[in-house]
């Protein structure tokens, strides 16, 4: 699959523009693919269900302690 294809997606606060960030993208296979900003070569890939669950927790504040 060619990474470049996919339409990745970022989360940037409004009026910033921060140097490094994460991106994410739906694979037309149901996979989410996830690469950082300065290293878009390297790609993580997972499944849409865990996926889910970790929104979910990051919702129900279960990774708060990470930016604290």
């Amino acid at each position: 699959m060619d990474m470049n294809q996919l339409d990745w997606q970022r989360a940037v606060p409004e009026g910033e523009d921060p140097p490094e960030f994460l991106e994410v993208a739906a694979g037309p296979d149901g996979r989410v693919y996830l690469r950082e900003s300065r290293d878009r070569d390297q790609v993580v890939v997972t499944t849409q269900a865990k996926w889910d669950a970790f929104i979910k927790g990051v919702k129900a504040g279960e990774f708060d302690d990470f930016v604290a």
